[in-house]
């Protein structure tokens, strides 16, 4: 379900929801958790929805690159901004316009939102393993930062 999200994550809604519908049915499988909600259940089983957890891999592949765990190279794939009166961390992504699909939902793309929302404590990390932990702190702090529902497209409508 999670092998290879930074090339085949999905971005229509449906497709996500589709997903999602296997995790959910998992759950309600575990003993004395199906009359809970998912929401809930999730919760109780310490577990994040798939949607968190393919933003939080794409989060952790760029911090791998950034640090040059991880190929390709940082440089050839993001450009830094070059606005430094911004707020945030030092390590500001710039966005480019993107006519297709294709290209705004890739990888160096759809990743550069939360990116430059993450805080200079979280970036500046050390290691991979405080990194993950920091991503950990901030997704409990804030539950709507790895997933926010604004965020799905709505599936495009095809003539009748």
């Amino acid at each position: 379900m999670e092998y290879c999200t930074r090339i085949w994550s999905p971005h229509y809604c449906r497709d996500k929801q589709l997903l999602e519908k296997v995790q959910h049915r998992f759950t309600r499988m575990v003993p004395g958790m199906k009359v809970l909600p998912y929401n809930e259940r999730l919760r109780q089983l310490g577990l994040w929805t798939l949607e968190e957890r393919r933003n939080r891999a794409d989060l952790i592949e760029m911090f791998k690159m950034l640090r040059g765990k991880s190929c390709p190279n940082f440089d050839s794939m993001f450009e830094r901004s070059r606005n430094l009166s911004t707020r945030g961390h030092s390590v500001k992504l710039m966005k480019h316009c993107c006519t297709t699909d294709l290209r705004k939902y890739f990888f160096s793309e759809r990743v550069i939102d939360r990116w430059n929302m993450l805080t200079e404590e979280c970036v500046s990390s050390g290691t991979i393993n405080e990194f993950k932990g920091k991503l950990t702190k901030i997704r409990n702090n804030n539950m709507g930062f790895l997933y926010r529902p604004s965020d799905t497209l709505q599936p495009p409508r095809w003539p009748l």
